[in-house]
C-alpha cells in the first residue's frame, strides 16, 4: 500500500503546483492594485518589489502551517488513509475554484475556499464514517474543531467590515488634511505622514513577523516583544527624520511607501496565505512521515501526532516562492483581475464601468442619496462647503492621451490602501488567523474609494454592483468550496485509487480546456477591433478620416455576421448561429460604449472641430441601428434552430442566399469608398443601388404572401422569412442614411478637406 500513498504525495504536490499558480495569479490583485493604480512606478519595478516580497514572505509562512493539519479538524478522530482522502479531496477542489474564479477576472478568496474545502472534505468523511458505523449523525461534530473552526470563520468574515470600516475612515481623514492637491502640503507633513506610515509597516512586517522565523530564538524575540515600546519609538523618530530628509532631496516619499507597501503586502500575503496552496501537501508529507515512522496499518492509526508542531523543511517553501514569483511575471489570469480591482477603485467617473447595476446596488445607492441628503442639512452650511472644498480634484485641461495614462488614483489614497492592508493581514498572520488576503485588500480600496467620493452619482450604482458581484462572489467560494469537496471526498471514500485516477484526469482535462477557452476569449478580445477610436482630434478633415477607418471596421463585422447567420441558418448549425449572436451582441455593446463618451468626445474638440459633434451623433445613431438590426438577425435565427422549428423552404433560404450576396457586394462597395475617400459620384451610385436592393425585398415579402394564400406554410417559418427580411431592409435603410451622411459631410467641408 505504500506505493498508493507516495502516488497520493505525488499528486498532490503536482496539484500543489498549479495551485500555485492559479492562486497567485488570483491574489496579484492584492498586493499589486494600489501601485499599479497609483502609477507609483512602471509596471517592472513594480513586479520586482513585489517578487522579493513574496520571496522573503515564503520564510514566514511556517506558523501558518498548522491551520491546514489541525486547524478545522479534529486528526485523532481520522485514519492515515482517510487523512489523506481529505487532502487529496481539498486539493482537487481548489484548482478548479481558483481557476474558475482567475477565468472570469473576479478575485476570490483562497482563505475562504481552503477552510471549506477542509471542512467539507473532513464532514464527509466523518459522516461515512458515522453512517458506517450505524451511530448517530450527531457525533460528526466529534470530529470537527468546531471552536477553531468557528473561530476562523468569523475572523474572515468580520475582517471585511473591519477593513472597509478603517479604509473609509483613516483615508477620510488623511483627504481632509492633504486634499487632492497635496503635493504643496508635503513640504511640511513629508515627515510626519512617511513616518507613521513606515513606522506601522516595520512594526507589523518585522517585529510581529519575527515571531516564526526560525533564525530567530524566542529568548530573542522576547526581547523585541518586551521593548516594543521603546522599538516603535525609535521607528517612528528615525522614519520621520529619513522621511523629511527625502522630500528635502526631492525624492516623492509617497511613492517609497508605496513601494515599501507593496513590498510589505506581498510578504505578507506569502506568510497569511502561503498555508492556503501549500499547507495541505506539507500536512500530507507529515502524515506520511509519522505513518511510515511508526510502521501501523493505514486503516489502525489515527493521526493525534498532527496537532504537534513540525518544522516544515525549508526547500519547500523556497521552491513555492519561485513559483509564485514566477506566475506573478507571467500570468495574464492576473492583469485580467487586476483589471477588476483597479478599476471599481479609480477616481474618474468613467462611462466604461465594468458591472452593470443592478436592483440591489439602486437600493444602496438611492439610501446613501437619502442619507447624505439628511446630513447635508444637519452640518452647517460652512462647515459643509468647507468639507467640499477639501475634496475638490484640480480641474485641469488635458489631451485624451494624457487622460488614458492617468492614474486610476493617487498616491495619497495608495499609500493608506498599501499601509491599512498590511497592518492589518500582517497582525492576522502573527494571531495565527488566516485572514482573507483578498477580502482585506479588496475591503480596504472599496473603503477608500468611498472616503474618497469616487462613488459618485454617475457611478456608484455601477461601482456598489461590482462590490455586491465580488462580495457575492466570496460567498459562493465557500458554499462551491463545502459541497464540491464533500463530492470528491466521498468519491475517493468509496472509490479509492480509481476515483483518484479518475478525478486527477479529469482536473487535468478541465485545466487544460480552461485554458483554451481563456485563450480565444483574450484573442478575440485583442482582436475585435474598437470603433472610433480617437486621440486628441484637431480638425474636421482627421475626424472624417479617423471615423470612416473606424466605420469599416464595424461594416465588416456586420458583413461577416449577415453572411455566416444565413449560412449557418440554411444548415440549422446551432454552435455557430449561437457564435453569431454573440459577435452581434459585442458589435452592440461596442457601439453602446462610444454613445456613452460623446460628452468627453465633444469635450476633447479643438474649437474649429465644435461643427462636427452633430456629425459624430449622426453617426454613432445609425451605426446603432445597424448594430441593432443585424443583432436581431441572429438572435431570431438562432431561437428559431434553438426551438427546433421547421427548416425554412428550399426556395426561402435560396432567396436570402440571393439576397446576402447582393448586400455583401454592396458592403464590399463601401469598404471601398471609404478607403480610397471617393464620396461623392460612388455614393450617389451606391444609393442607387442598395434602394434596388430593398425594392428587391418588398418583391420577396410579396412573394411570400402569395405563396402564404396559395399553398401550406409553417406560421414559425413564415415569422422568420418575414422578419429577416424587413430587419434586413432597416438595415440597408441605416446603411444608406450612414453613407448620405458621408456624401453631405465631405460636400460641406470639402474646400477643409482639401487643405
Amino acid at each position: 500500500m505504500e506505493q498508493i500513498y507516495i502516488f497520493m504525495l505525488i499528486v498532490l504536490f503536482g496539484l500543489a503546483i498549479f495551485d500555485l499558480m492559479v492562486g497567485v495569479s488570483n491574489d496579484a490583485v492584492n498586493f499589486l492594485n494600489s501601485a499599479v493604480g497609483s502609477k507609483a512606478a512602471n509596471l517592472r519595478t513594480i513586479l520586482i518589489v513585489a517578487s522579493i516580497g513574496v520571496a522573503i514572505g515564503a520564510v514566514f509562512s511556517n506558523g501558518m502551517m498548522e491551520i491546514a493539519k489541525s486547524g478545522i479538524f479534529n486528526p485523532e478522530k481520522f485514519y492515515f488513509e482517510e487523512i489523506m482522502y481529505i487532502f487529496v479531496a481539498v486539493m482537487l477542489t481548489d484548482i478548479i475554484l481558483l481557476d474558475f474564479f482567475n477565468s472570469m477576472g473576479l478575485p476570490t478568496s483562497t482563505t475562504v475556499s481552503i477552510v471549506f474545502e477542509l471542512l467539507g472534505a473532513s464532514v464527509a468523511v466523518a459522516v461515512m464514517k458515522v453512517v458506517g458505523a450505524d451511530q448517530n449523525l450527531n457525533l460528526v461534530f466529534d470530529y470537527i474543531n468546531n471552536a477553531k473552526a468557528l473561530q476562523i470563520i468569523i475572523g474572515i468574515f468580520v475582517s471585511v467590515g473591519i477593513a472597509f470600516t478603517i479604509g473609509t475612515i483613516v483615508q477620510y481623514i488623511s483627504r481632509l488634511i492633504f486634499t487632492f492637491n497635496y503635493q504643496g502640503k508635503m513640504k511640511y507633513l513629508a515627515g510626519i505622514f512617511g513616518g507613521i506610515s513606515l513606522t506601522f509597516l516595520f512594526y507589523f512586517l518585522i517585529i510581529k513577523g519575527l515571531k516564526d522565523v526560525s533564525f530567530v530564538s524566542k529568548e530573542q524575540y522576547l526581547w523585541v516583544d518586551t521593548h516594543t515600546p521603546l522599538l516603535l519609538g525609535i521607528f517612528l523618530v528615525s522614519f520621520t527624520i529619513l522621511s523629511q530628509l527625502l522630500h528635502s532631496f526631492r525624492v516623492n516619499i509617497l511613492k517609497v511607501i508605496i513601494l515599501v507597501g507593496t513590498f510589505g503586502l506581498a510578504m505578507a500575503f506569502a506568510g497569511n496565505d502561503m498555508v492556503n496552496f501549500i499547507g495541505v501537501p506539507i500536512a500530507a508529507w507529515d502524515s506520511f512521515n509519522i505513518w511510515q515512522a511508526n510502521g501501523s496499518p493505514e486503516v489502525g492509526m489515527t493521526m493525534e501526532s498532527l496537532r504537534h508542531s513540525v518544522q516544515t523543511p525549508q526547500i519547500f517553501l523556497f521552491v513555492a516562492g519561485a513559483i509564485m514569483v514566477i506566475t506573478l511575471w507571467f500570468s495574464k489570469k492576473a492583469r485580467n483581475v487586476i483589471e477588476t480591482g483597479v478599476s471599481l477603485s479609480r477616481q474618474d467617473e468613467g462611462s466604461n464601468e465594468k458591472f452593470e447595476a443592478n436592483a440591489l446596488s439602486r437600493v444602496v445607492v438611492r439610501s446613501a442619496v437619502w442619507t447624505s441628503t439628511v446630513f447635508e442639512k444637519m452640518i452647517p452650511p460652512s462647515l459643509s462647503r468647507k468639507i467640499d472644498s477639501r475634496f475638490q480634484k484640480p480641474q485641469e485641461k488635458k489631451s485624451n492621451k494624457e487622460k488614458a495614462e492617468e492614474p486610476a488614483f493617487d498616491l495619497i489614497r495608495a499609500a493608506v490602501n498599501l499601509v491599512l492592508a498590511s497592518a492589518l493581514i500582517a497582525m492576522g498572520t502573527s494571531l495565527k488567523l488566516p485572514l482573507s488576503t483578498t477580502y482585506v485588500t479588496f475591503m480596504v480600496a472599496m473603503g477608500t474609494s468611498l472616503a474618497d467620493r469616487a462613488w459618485g452619482r454617475e457611478s456608484a450604482v455601477y461601482r456598489v454592483a461590482g462590490v455586491f458581484n465580488v462580495v457575492g462572489g466570496w460567498f459562493l467560494t465557500a458554499g462551491a468550496a463545502f459541497i464540491m469537496a464533500f463530492a470528491v471526498s466521498t468519491l475517493l471514500f468509496f472509490g479509492e485509487v480509481i476515483a483518484l485516477i479518475a478525478l486527477v484526469i479529469l482536473v487535468t482535462f478541465l485545466l487544460i480546456r480552461s485554458a483554451k477557452i481563456y485563450r480565444k476569449k483574450q484573442e478575440a478580445k485583442e482582436e475585435r477591433a474598437k470603433i472610433f477610436e480617437y486621440n486628441d482630434l484637431i480638425t474636421i478633415k482627421e475626424i472624417v478620416q479617423i471615423s470612416s477607418q473606424n466605420i469599416a471596421k464595424a461594416i465588416k463585422r456586420i458583413d461577416n455576421i449577415f453572411v455566416n447567420v444565413i449560412n449557418h441558418l440554411a444548415t440549422e448549425n446551432l454552435a455557430e448561429l449561437k457564435s453569431c449572436k454573440k459577435k452581434a451582441k459585442s458589435l452592440e455593446s461596442d457601439i453602446e460604449e462610444l454613445k456613452s463618451n460623446i460628452y468627453r468626445f465633444i469635450k476633447s474638440l479643438d474649437d474649429r472641430s465644435v461643427a462636427s459633434s452633430k456629425f459624430y451623433i449622426l453617426i454613432l445613431d445609425y451605426l446603432h441601428n445597424m448594430s441593432q438590426s443585424i443583432g436581431f438577425i441572429a438572435d431570431t435565427s438562432y431561437t428559431h434552430v434553438n426551438n427546433n422549428h421547421k427548416k425554412l423552404k428550399y426556395n426561402q433560404i435560396r432567396d436570402l442566399k440571393n439576397l446576402s450576396e447582393k448586400i455583401h457586394k454592396q458592403f464590399q462597395i463601401i469598404l471601398e469608398i471609404l478607403n480610397i475617400s471617393m464620396y461623392s459620384n460612388s455614393i450617389t451610385k451606391l444609393i442607387a443601388e442598395e434602394n434596388a436592393i430593398k425594392a428587391d425585398i418588398s418583391a420577396l415579402i410579396e412573394k411570400q404572401i402569395k405563396e402564404i394564400r396559395t399553398t401550406d406554410s409553417s406560421p414559425k417559418n413564415t415569422k422568420l422569412y418575414f422578419s429577416l427580411l424587413l430587419e434586413t431592409k432597416v438595415l440597408i435603410r441605416s446603411t444608406i442614411n450612414l453613407m448620405s451622411l458621408f456624401k453631405d459631410f465631405k460636400d460641406q467641408y470639402k474646400a477643409i478637406d482639401n487643405k
